[in-house]
């Protein structure tokens, strides 16, 4: 990795630089103005895909109150999921002086060339959660553990349905993340490993004929992307068949999923709602999982990311090695980035309060 502050007294020097730099913040391309912190530490831009999702807005909050707390300033912007605007963002903050990004990617491959500009300026990069592709200029790597989210969730379908017990055979629909997002093959690859001995067998049959990660790919995590192709799917598969489960990487895809199940009858008479995962615990798909609709969904404690990805860029800065638990894994095509990977948990109706309620993430008033 680059040499990075390697003097104490040079230190000192780019801390007063960066008083001088950060003073005077601009409002972000996305929004308004998120520009804060005291500047003893310099200014952090953080780079978020969209305030469409609720994750990516409290990742923001979290990632900036984390920062404010090491001492830094922060210059927050969200790029609305288009990756020109997201590339401009990011170009705009290396000219204003930040002294590290921390980057959840639009698109994966579309940042090399700004990359290389904040390599030029000496400035780490932390790509957050999606891992940033085709450029040596990724420092470190905070995410999740995202095979392990896929496999919990095929799991719960496995589970959900008897398929060990040898229950079967049982229809199911198979939904994967954006194709530019480097986590939908790895969510999508660990949920395979667990489903497809039962394709393959027999006891789970998609009617759809759609298996491959590029036949059910959702193009930016879209809900209404995935509305539509359960509509097309059930129109075209399920005249006179039924669904018993739909593996979905995404809440805001399982509930584009239920609108078209519902408008289809599920869910009201005898025609049941077929089991339906998800990811990130957003609070409208956890109180759909209260109300008995969606199934089950993958809990991420965006807190700890947000702890791990300002603590990276911290130590970074201050001339300390950020402490990893995967070196191999991760390569986005020109090196082997070095990850941190936290651990998902599993969430349904039967352990939703003792995790999310009682671990703080959620209050009852909320979910109520």
């Amino acid at each position: 990795m680059r040499n990075r502050r390697a003097a104490v007294a040079a230190m000192a020097t780019a801390a007063s630089l960066a008083l001088t730099l950060t003073a005077c913040g601009q409002s972000g391309s996305g929004g308004s103005k998120e520009d804060k912190g005291d500047s003893k530490g310099g200014t952090i831009g953080i780079a978020m895909p969209t305030k469409s999702s609720e994750r990516w807005i409290s990742d923001g909050k979290n990632v900036v109150k984390d920062l404010e707390a090491k001492g830094y300033k922060t210059k927050l912007v969200y790029g609305e999921d288009d990756p020109d605007t997201q590339v401009s963002q990011i170009e705009n903050l290396i000219t204003q002086g930040v002294k590290g990004l921390i980057i959840a990617a639009i698109d994966n491959k579309s940042l090399n060339n700004v990359l290389q500009e904040a390599a030029d300026a000496d400035i780490p990069v932390i790509s957050y959660d999606r891992l940033i592709l085709g450029t040596e200029n990724v420092d470190y790597y905070a995410s999740f553990d995202n095979e392990k989210v896929g496999e919990l969730q095929a799991g719960y379908i496995v589970d959900k349905l008897g398929l060990k017990d040898g229950k079967g055979p049982f229809n199911i629909e198979l939904f994967a993340g954006s194709n530019d997002d480097n986590n939908t093959k790895y969510f999508f690859n660990g949920a395979m490993t667990v489903l497809k001995p039962y394709i393959d067998g027999k006891k789970l049959v998609v009617r759809s004929g759609q298996t491959a990660l590029n036949q059910v790919t959702t193009l930016r995590w879209d809900g209404a992307t995935a509305q539509k192709r359960m509509d097309d799917i059930l129109t075209s598969s399920y005249k006179n068949q039924r669904v018993d489960a739909v593996l979905s990487p995404y809440d805001g895809i399982s509930i584009g999923v239920l609108s078209a199940l519902k408008s289809d009858g599920y869910g009201s008479g005898s025609k049941a709602l077929p089991v339906i995962t998800g990811q990130d615990a957003e609070l409208a798909s956890v109180k759909s999982i209260i109300a008995g609709q969606q199934t089950q969904t993958v809990y991420k404690d965006l807190r700890k990311l947000a702890d791990v990805a300002s603590t990276m860029v911290d130590d970074v800065l201050k001339g300390k090695k950020p402490e990893v638990n995967d070196t191999k894994s991760y390569d986005n095509g020109t090196k082997v980035v070095p990850a941190y990977l936290l651990q998902p948990v599993s969430v349904d109706k039967s352990n939703y309060e003792e995790v999310l309620v009682k671990g703080g993430y959620y209050t009852d008033a909320q979910l109520k």
